[in-house]
């Protein structure tokens, strides 16, 4: 016993009908961009940022709100910027809070 199913033929006519439909369905989508849009400049997406309680999470979710103004171009540098201070935000929370049991030895 296989698992396999065979195709199940399909008339000229048929598939003629459905390419067509495809193709007319894809001109239909493909849009001329708009002058007054692309004039129109960045605008702020609206993202509620809700604060987290950690000072140095919240300070990168605020540096974010800096991006809003910017080209996309000028998103890398803020996102970088915001992942290198999450990064060392967590970071900080594997380092030790109290010295180790050799560290007081005399």
């Amino acid at each position: 016993m296989t698992d396999e199913v065979p195709d199940a033929p399909q008339d000229p006519p048929a598939r003629a009908a459905a390419e067509a439909s495809e193709s007319a369905g894809t001109a239909a989508r493909t849009e001329v961009p708009d002058a007054a849009a692309e004039s129109a400049g960045p605008a702020a997406l609206g993202v509620v940022r809700t604060p987290t309680g950690h000072a140095e999470v919240d300070a990168g979710l605020e540096r974010l709100a800096d991006a809003d103004h910017l080209p996309a171009h000028g998103h890398v540098e803020v996102y970088e910027d915001v992942h290198r201070g999450l990064r060392s935000a967590l970071t900080a929370l594997d380092a030790p809070t109290c010295p180790r049991r050799d560290e007081n030895r005399s």
